[in-house]
């Protein structure tokens, strides 16, 4: 029988996402499992693999499974190694043979593993809003900041397998918070959705202003959303904030590799109608004038789940 699919997984914070995939780029069968209900690597991969044999045979993709991609946070692509990932309840404080333990999960099936934001970028440019593109940066605003970046119409990887962790680059140089990674004043820490509402916490208690928010126990970006789509005034700050930094930093991003385009891609992202003005008038008011208003700033114009998906797969093939 004909090894004519691949499967694509990506790995976040919260949740793993896999799916089969063919040639044209079809997501044949996809689920969706927990990626934060356990500490214990050896059992999220039992877990994974498990879920991974549900959708074969929900493909009707037995024996023809050519191969895994994997897009994970701080995935190395040329050990198959994940390695010090913050965000992973998991995979902290260690190197972990990820890809040879998920192949040895599946009887062997090759694995091949890429971060998460790059697996990202080349779903993007194979199938959505950077297709045809040759230089652009993918920024995913999820749990965590993630980016990957193309150049010449290939990523980005560097000499370790590690390159393009803009999310650690820092964004508040003075008395910034600090960030899961063990640094401080990191972009991840004010730009995604976890800094969102860190932001949201942070400035309830230094203001009486009245805010819908209050009424919450626990506020996450999306309750922020939601109260700014309710025209509340203290969350259409936080998305003015927040919108600034990350501008702020895609200057220096831009300076770095001048590309065509920025894509924006993640669940902060949906909030685009409160992030897209203040991020493109930082962006310009402070990149040199030689790349003023010359770079575009789009959204992934792929589904969510499918983007990741799909660029995990590419490496399977």
């Amino acid at each position: 029988m004909a090894k004519d699919l691949v499967i694509g997984i990506d790995v976040g914070g919260q949740t793993t996402k896999c799916g089969v995939v063919d040639a044209r780029g079809t997501v044949l069968a996809q689920t969706v499992i927990r990626s934060d209900d356990t500490t214990d690597a050896s059992v999220f991969i039992a877990s994974l693999a498990e879920a991974v044999n549900h959708i074969i045979a929900d493909a009707g993709a037995e024996g023809r499974i050519r191969g895994i991609g994997v897009g994970a946070p701080n995935g190395n692509y040329y050990t198959g190694t994940i390695e010090y990932a913050p965000n992973l309840k998991w995979g902290g404080a260690k190197v972990l043979p990820f890809a040879k333990m998920l192949s040895e999960q599946l009887d062997g099936v090759p694995v091949s593993l890429t971060n998460d934001a790059n697996a990202a970028a080349v779903g993007e440019m194979t199938y959505g809003a950077a297709r045809g593109m040759k230089n652009f940066i993918m920024i995913t605003l999820g749990t965590g900041v993630g980016s990957g970046i193309v150049i010449n119409g290939e990523v980005v990887y560097g000499h370790d397998g590690f390159a393009g962790e803009l999310g650690h680059t820092c964004a508040v140089r003075h008395n910034g918070r600090a960030c899961g990674c063990g640094k401080t004043g990191c972009l991840e820490a004010y730009c995604s959705a976890t800094g969102v509402a860190r932001t949201a916490r942070e400035w309830l208690e230094m203001t009486d202003e009245p805010s819908e928010l209050r009424s919450l126990d626990k506020i996450t970006s999306k309750d922020v959303y939601d109260a700014a789509k309710d025209g509340d005034k203290i969350a259409l700050k936080i998305f003015e904030y927040t919108g600034r930094i990350l501008g702020e930093k895609l200057a220096d991003f831009i300076e770095f590799s001048a590309p065509e385009a920025i894509v924006l891609f993640g669940g902060l992202a949906r909030s685009k109608e409160f992030l897209t003005e203040p991020v493109i008038n930082a962006m310009n008011a402070n990149v040199l004038p030689l790349w003023k208003n010359k770079v575009k700033l789009v959204y992934s114009s792929l589904k969510e789940s499918d983007a990741a998906i799909l660029g995990a797969s590419a490496l399977a093939w």
